[in-house]
């Protein structure tokens, strides 16, 4: 009779093997998360870049920066003092990598509802502009009509309306797929040619939507959950509305500031109010997340910009805080999701509502109504 090995055997070395498996990629992700590279060295250059004299800018709400290492900068021209009205250069500024003015366009115009309040510009890969806007009836700021700015507006890069998207004042909330509710940010996948769009200060959610015709493909909230509606904000931003479940917090997004996507098809989402960063794939399920300051009550928005670091590694993610007393661009090792440093603070930084980085691993980003750059200067990257 030949030699036989009992079943139990058998099955339970099939579970050390497979077991063996598991935990050799647990211990592999587990050295990853130990390995955070040391942090880039910047410095900010309170130069840049070269607005033309006859100009004054407002609040800077958002930069980013194009394919060819051009940043583009929108600002609102309405927060400028009475006196400077006259002096406000246009919402869209681009300049090149140096600093020097390339054009300025946008502002009111036929055919298209441009928002009452600027919030978001981002350039695709094909170098179209994305603008939106999240003014909303509560407000009080001078002279801006009482409409929530639920529309978002591609451009050519010299300001020609390519398409407006959904309707100022228009929205039905999280669940309506042909409107926004004061989106911030969009971000689009070339591979799918998809833009993902950060919606937003009236809605909790991202939205998914062909960038080329603006057709809906998903939406999804925190940790992948169906978003849902909350009470509308007022004149001042309220703390959170949603309950937190302890040490994961709110299962829906307060304000959805900020987006982008990696490399590797990773989604990252600015969830400002409740102080952390969540990670997606790029179907919207959920990943992992990372608080930046929680506990930290004199910095309130700890995570309202994303960056990230150069191709083809992006080893960090960049995230900077609105305001405070201690205001700064926080590093985050993409890895290991640890914060290795922090930015800005010795040479005065008050804070960035949006950032961005370039090729070369500059960061940019607004500093009251004075854009500025970090420059890269040694280290990781």
């Amino acid at each position: 009779m030949p030699n036989s090995i009992p079943a139990a055997i058998v099955i339970a070395a099939i579970g050390v093997a497979w077991n063996a498996g598991v935990f050799d990629r647990i211990a592999r992700e587990a050295v990853a998360q130990g390995s955070s590279a040391a942090a880039p060295q910047f410095e900010l250059d309170k130069s840049w870049p070269h607005v033309p004299e006859k100009w004054k800018l407002g609040f800077i709400s958002s930069v980013c920066v194009d394919a060819d290492d051009h940043v583009w900068i929108l600002h609102r021209p309405r927060t400028l003092p009475e006196a400077d009205l006259a002096a406000a250069a246009p919402p869209v500024l681009e300049f090149d990598n140096a600093g020097n003015f390339i054009q300025a366009w946008g502002g009111p115009g036929q055919g298209y509802e441009w928002p009452e309040r600027e919030h978001g510009i981002s350039v695709d890969y094909k170098g179209n502009v994305w603008i939106n806007g999240n003014n909303y009836p509560a407000r009080l700021d001078r002279g801006l009509k009482r409409v929530s700015d639920d529309q978002l507006l591609k451009f050519t890069r010299h300001g020609k309306l390519l398409m407006q998207l959904g309707r100022s004042n228009n929205s039905g909330g999280n669940r309506d797929t042909t409107n926004f509710k004061q989106p911030t940010d969009v971000a689009v996948w070339p591979k799918t040619n998809e833009a993902f769009v950060a919606d937003g200060y009236g809605n909790h959610r991202v939205i998914v939507l062909d960038a080329d015709t603006g057709a809906f493909k998903r939406m999804w909230g925190a940790f992948g959950n169906t978003p849902i509606d909350t009470p509308a904000r007022g004149a001042e931003i309220p703390p959170p509305s949603i309950p937190d479940n302890g040490s994961l917090g709110p299962q829906q997004f307060d304000i959805v500031h900020a987006i982008r996507i990696s490399n590797d098809g990773l989604v990252y989402i600015a969830d400002r109010e409740n102080k952390r960063i969540q990670i997606f794939t790029l179907d919207g399920k959920y990943v992992n997340q990372v608080f930046v300051r929680r506990s930290e009550t004199s910095e309130p928005r700890t995570t309202s910009g994303l960056a990230l670091s150069p191709a083809p590694r992006q080893q960090f993610l960049y995230t900077s805080a609105l305001g405070g007393p201690t205001a700064q661009l926080v590093i985050v090792d993409r890895k290991s999701l640890k914060v290795i440093g922090a930015i800005g603070k010795a040479e005065g930084f008050t804070g960035g509502h949006q950032m961005a980085a370039d090729s070369k691993g500059n960061l940019y980003t607004a500093i009251g109504n004075r854009p500025g750059r970090f420059t890269y200067k040694g280290g990781s990257q």
